[in-house]
């Protein structure tokens, strides 16, 4: 047990503590200036700052062992290497990025998803993933307001584009949509292997919102072509504006990042990011409020701030997410952005700094 406190002392003590109370609650009251003598125990991200070729879109992010060189796979511009997915790499832990190429060249593009996806000229939203020594790079082929559209599959020993044995190798279509066929868009993959070896695909946009199909490996392919996807979210209402899913397995939880409202419109767009959670994969997946997010549910995780405007089209490595925003001080260029996600003590990401924290802070004060 605790020593007793002197005779005498603990009619001070209270005193003490009232009186601190007292002058502390008359300070916010006057003005807020105290806020700062109130422990502030909110987790914040750091933003690393990547720097150098960051005009990348939709990146899906690689962070390497240590001492190796992390990845960006990105969306294609029909410019360069016929629009295959663009590739980037960083040697200092994703300060300073480089272009590397593209996934293929004239030779080596996938034929068939030119002629399953008539008018496609660059390939969207890849995603990238190692399992027992293969590389697999999910990408989607479309056209904008079509749900005409393909994921296809390309596979490598090495993301080592000087290693003598690189090379993708097409696999072929992974999944497709029909217009009046199928109330979805296949497009945006996000790949997940859970403890069990199982496989799992999500993706969609737009359309009936974000699906979930089983996939097997080593093939990478679905289990089932014939399978109905299981739907994990949606919004209220056309035109559904929901996409770019990512699937993050985290202590017992199972969490889907996606990507709200209307990206592409450079300094215009009203892009953010938002999350739920499951205790399974295949959902129900619920925001930190409980709802669902196929009745529009989703914890917002990062939005338009300052010069960052439209932040989403994410992925997570290694604690690490990367995403894609278009600078208002650069008249809307497209930027890579990088953040180590911070967890709060209730098991929810945290993609905001301590900048924007304080800056949100303050807005609400000054309201």
């Amino acid at each position: 047990m605790p020593a007793a406190a002197p005779a005498g002392t603990g009619g001070w003590r209270r005193s003490r503590g009232l009186v601190a109370v007292l002058v502390v609650g008359a300070l916010l009251v006057g003005g807020g200036l105290a806020w700062w003598l109130w422990p502030d125990a909110t987790v914040a991200a750091t933003d690393l700052e990547p720097s150098g070729d960051v005009r990348a879109h939709d990146p899906a992010l690689v962070v390497g062992d240590e001492g190796q060189p992390w990845y960006v796979f990105s969306t294609g511009d029909v410019r360069q290497g016929l629009g295959a997915p663009q590739i980037r790499r960083s040697v200092d832990e994703g300060r300073t990025w480089e272009d590397v190429g593209t996934v293929w060249d004239a030779s080596t593009r996938p034929g068939w998803a030119y002629e399953t996806v008539p008018g496609v000229q660059n390939f969207w939203a890849p995603e990238v993933l190692e399992h027992d020594g293969t590389w697999y790079l999910y990408y989607s082929a479309s056209t904008f307001g079509s749900n005409r559209s393909v994921i296809g599959l390309t596979t490598n020993t090495t993301l080592d584009p000087d290693d003598p044995d690189y090379a993708w190798v097409d696999q072929g279509l992974v999944w497709a949509s029909t217009p009046g066929e199928t109330d979805y868009n296949a497009i945006d993959p996000g790949v997940l292997v859970d403890d069990d070896g199982r496989g799992w695909m999500a993706f969609g946009s737009f359309w009936g919102g974000i699906q979930l199909v089983e996939l097997s490996f080593p093939s990478g392919l679905p289990v089932d072509r014939d399978a109905e996807p299981v739907t994990l979210a949606s919004r209220t209402g056309a035109p559904n504006p929901i996409e770019a899913p990512y699937l993050v397995h985290r202590e017992g939880w199972y969490y889907l990042f996606f990507s709200r409202d209307f990206c592409c419109r450079g300094t215009d767009s009203t892009y953010h990011m938002a999350v739920g959670r499951s205790r399974a994969v295949t959902g129900p997946y619920v925001d930190r409020d409980g709802v669902d997010l196929v009745d529009d549910g989703g914890t917002p995780l990062l939005a338009t701030t300052g010069d960052m405007v439209g932040p989403g089209g994410q992925s997570v490595s290694r604690g690490v997410l990367a995403f894609h925003w278009y600078d208002a001080a650069a008249g809307g260029e497209i930027t890579l952005g990088l953040r180590e996600l911070a967890w709060d003590d209730e098991g929810w990401p945290v993609a905001t700094t301590r900048t924007e924290q304080d800056a949100e802070q303050d807005a609400a004060h000054a309201g």
